[in-house]
């Protein structure tokens, strides 16, 4: 099968696992819901992917490189950073901060939608449940409003 249909599954399964997240922040009434996570967990196993294409392609014309796979994980890591970041905000008002929460969805989405580029599935599939747990069980302890 041609490279970039394997990427593309990946990505297909990224924006399914992705969904999953995002509509648990959807149903909770979050800024950042279905369509942000699906994004995020899409374009981080696109990065991811593209990083391996990349690499592959240069191998095979015989161009001298180093393959670093983690600074893609740091690109997009920084990178989603900045997004989650704009999601905190302070209530001056309440003297609280809202968004803490959705803004580490967003980072956890990121990080398993590298693990599905690199072609982790089970660990994706596994992280999804887990942060989904987390989202919708554990908030019955939730004190704040994230």
């Amino acid at each position: 099968m041609h490279p970039d249909f394997v990427v593309l599954g990946r990505l297909l399964l990224a924006a399914l696992l992705a969904a999953v997240l995002g509509w648990e922040r959807e149903r909770a009434g979050k800024a950042a819901g279905l369509r942000t996570h699906m994004l995020v967990g899409v374009a981080s196993a696109l990065y991811t992917g593209l990083a391996e294409l990349a690499t592959a392609d240069m191998a095979q014309t015989g161009g001298q490189f180093q393959a670093d796979p983690i600074r893609v994980i740091q690109a997009v890591a920084v990178g989603i950073g900045f997004l989650g970041g704009g999601m905190i905000f302070v209530n001056r008002n309440r003297d609280r901060v809202i968004g803490l929460t959705t803004a580490a969805s967003i980072w956890a989405t990121a990080a398993m939608g590298i693990a599905v580029g690199l072609a982790h599935y089970r660990l994706a599939v596994g992280v999804t449940i887990l942060l989904t747990v987390v989202l919708r069980v554990l908030v019955r302890f939730d004190v704040g409003d994230n």
